[in-house]
C-alpha cells in the first residue's frame, strides 16, 4: 500500500471513529438515559475524535498538496476567517482572537484550539511580518461570554494550558513562571469569543490601566 493510500485510509478511521462517539448521543436522543457525567464525558469524548481527525486532516492536506508558483513552494490551507485573528499592536502588544471560548481541559488536550493558534501564527508570518519576541511575558486570556453561551465556569477546567504550549518557542522561549505570567479574565459579551494579548510584563499596569477605562481595547 503507497503512502497516500494508507494515509487516506487512516483518515477513513478517524472520520469512522467520529461518528461512532455519537453513537450514544443519538441513543440519547432517542430516549435513552445518561447520568451528566456521562453525558459530559460522552459529548468530550466525541469533540475530541472530530478534532483529532479535523487536525491530522489539516496536515495531509498540506503534506500532499501540489507546489504552487515557484518550484518547491509549498502552498498552505490558510485558517478560515471566522476561525480567528492575530495583530501586532501598539507598545508591542500581540492580540490573538479566537471566535470561540476556551474548550473544557477536564477529559483531554484540547488539540484543535492549539492547532488553530499555530497555523494562525504560521499565517502571519507567510504574510511577510515577525512575531514578536517576550523574554518576560504576561499572557492575559480575556473571555468575552454570557451565561447561556459559557458551559464552563470554573477556571481550572478551561483549556487554557494549551495556548501556552502553541506560542512556546514562537512568542515565548518557555511557559515556566518566570517566563510567562497568567491572567485570567471575563468580560460579559455576545460574542463568545476568546481574546489572547501577549505582552511585556512592565507594560502590565499601562494594560490593565486602559482595560479599566474602557478605552475600547
Amino acid at each position: 500500500m503507497n503512502d497516500f493510500k494508507r494515509d487516506m485510509a487512516h483518515i477513513q478511521t478517524l472520520v469512522g471513529n467520529s461518528f461512532t462517539a455519537t453513537g450514544g448521543l443519538v441513543a440519547l436522543a432517542d430516549g435513552g438515559q445518561m447520568t451528566p457525567a456521562k453525558l459530559r464525558k460522552t459529548l468530550e469524548q466525541a469533540v475530541g475524535c472530530f478534532e483529532s481527525a479535523a487536525v491530522e486532516l489539516r496536515q495531509l492536506c498540506e503534506r500532499y498538496m501540489p507546489p504552487v508558483g515557484s518550484a518547491g513552494k509549498k502552498a498552505t490551507v490558510p485558517c478560515r476567517e471566522i476561525t480567528g485573528s492575530v495583530e501586532l499592536l501598539e507598545y508591542q502588544w500581540f492580540h490573538i482572537k479566537i471566535n470561540t471560548l476556551l474548550p473544557s481541559a477536564a477529559y483531554q488536550v484540547p488539540v484543535w484550539f492549539s492547532d488553530t493558534i499555530r497555523r494562525l501564527l504560521d499565517e502571519y508570518e507567510s504574510s511577510g511580518r515577525s512575531l514578536p519576541f517576550y523574554n518576560n511575558a504576561l499572557m492575559v486570556i480575556d473571555e468575552h461570554s454570557d451565561i447561556i453561551g459559557r458551559r464552563v465556569f470554573d477556571q481550572d477546567n478551561k483549556g487554557w494550558k494549551c495556548i501556552s504550549n502553541a506560542i512556546k518557542g514562537r512568542l515565548i522561549s518557555d511557559d515556566d513562571q518566570y517566563t510567562l505570567g497568567i491572567a485570567l479574565l471575563s468580560s460579559w459579551s455576545s460574542e463568545n469569543s476568546c481574546c489572547i494579548t501577549l505582552l511585556d510584563m512592565e507594560d502590565a499596569p499601562d494594560f490593565f490601566a486602559l482595560r479599566a477605562n474602557d478605552y475600547g481595547f
